[in-house]
Parts: C-alpha cells; structure tokens; sequence
C-alpha cells in the first residue's frame, strides 16, 4: 500500500514539474487542466484564468509517485512539517539535483558526509518544499 504524497502549488505547479523534470530526470505521468474536467468547476471555486492551470499531475521519480496541483486558491503554497526523502546516486547526480532545487530555494544543510551515508544534506526548493537529499545509507 504506497503512501503518494500529493502536493499543491497554489498557480504554480508547472514550474514546479519543470524543475523536478530538470533536478530528477522526473517524469510525467499524465498532467490534466481544470478546462479539460469532464464535469464544469462549480462557479466561482476557482480564480479567474485559471482553466489552463494545473488540475491534477502525476510525476515518477525514480519508482516513486509524487502527485500535484495548482488547487484552487492563489495564496502562496506553503509546505510545513514534512520533507521529502530521496536516495540518489552517484554523488555527483545527487549534488546536480541539490544544487538545481537550491537555486531560488534555501539551503538548509549542505550535502556533506555523515555517519550513516557519505552525503546528505537538505534544502527547501522556491516553492517551499524541503527535500532531503541522501547518498546510500551505511551500517555503521
């Protein structure tokens, strides 16, 4: 039974799926529009212009699914008490991703050696989510 984290970008969900496309290699899955919903938004549950935005996506990276949206409201997205956790590897792909969801983001702590892999470290992309980024985990 997987647990898909599902995330909302608030407008900006395809600038998002850009960026984990760039930082993970990602794939998208399928990508759907509010204009294209079989059954017509209820008036007025979403801001105006908004039928080309993002209704629902589907992304892999490596073999697991993330999910995500615009929603239905153009507050900024914000993404409080989770991070996401990636095992990535070779080292040097691991930092391309991190540095790539550095830019316009925030590092938290730099990828470096720890007791239970040669490198992890974790950032918070532009659009707030924090990933934790991890090299193979060691016995120790």
């Amino acid at each position: 039974m997987p647990i898909e984290p599902y995330l909302f970008f608030n407008g900006l969900c395809e600038e998002a799926l850009a960026l984990y496309q760039r930082a993970f290699g990602a794939q998208i899955e399928t990508m759907h529009r509010f204009r294209e919903s079989p059954a017509p938004m209820p008036e007025g549950s979403l801001p105006p212009g908004w039928e080309d935005k993002v209704m629902h996506a589907s992304l892999l990276i490596g073999g697991s699914r993330i999910m995500a949206s615009d929603g239905r409201g153009a507050e900024p997205p914000q993404f409080r008490g989770f991070a996401l956790s990636v095992v990535i590897e070779p080292e040097e792909k691991a930092r391309a991703a991190f540095d790539a969801l550095a830019e316009g983001g925030h590092v938290d702590m730099p990828l470096a050696p720890t007791f239970y892999s040669p490198y992890f470290g974790m950032v918070r992309d532009r659009f707030g989510v924090q990933w934790m980024i991890t090299g193979p985990y060691q016995q120790g």
